[in-house]
């Protein structure tokens, strides 16, 4: 799968590594169901360092269709809210 980070660029993530990158992005959602600023920071800073330990960088000139487009690091809670869907960031 394509994941785009914004303002980083592109990486080709394996799918086999959907269930891990689930559960983190389940530590996100429930953090933002807290209202726990601390909690959300650990988890999302996490969920992008795993996608990016994953990824492979995409070429800077590649345009490639995203699969999956997640705000910068510097999202706020109200900025994740607004793009959550009913299963959280990533789809499944």
């Amino acid at each position: 799968m394509i994941v785009r980070i914004m303002g980083e660029g592109q990486l080709a993530v394996d799918a086999s590594a959907a269930e891990e990158l689930n559960s983190l992005d389940s530590q996100v959602s429930a953090a933002l169901d807290l209202d726990d600023q601390a909690a959300f920071t650990t988890a999302f800073c996490a969920l992008l360092a795993r996608i990016r330990e994953l990824g492979q960088p995409l070429a800077a000139d590649s345009l490639e269709p995203s699969d999956l487009i997640l705000p910068a690091e510097d999202a706020t809670m109200d900025d994740i809210r607004k793009l959550l869907a009913d299963d959280g960031l990533i789809p499944g």
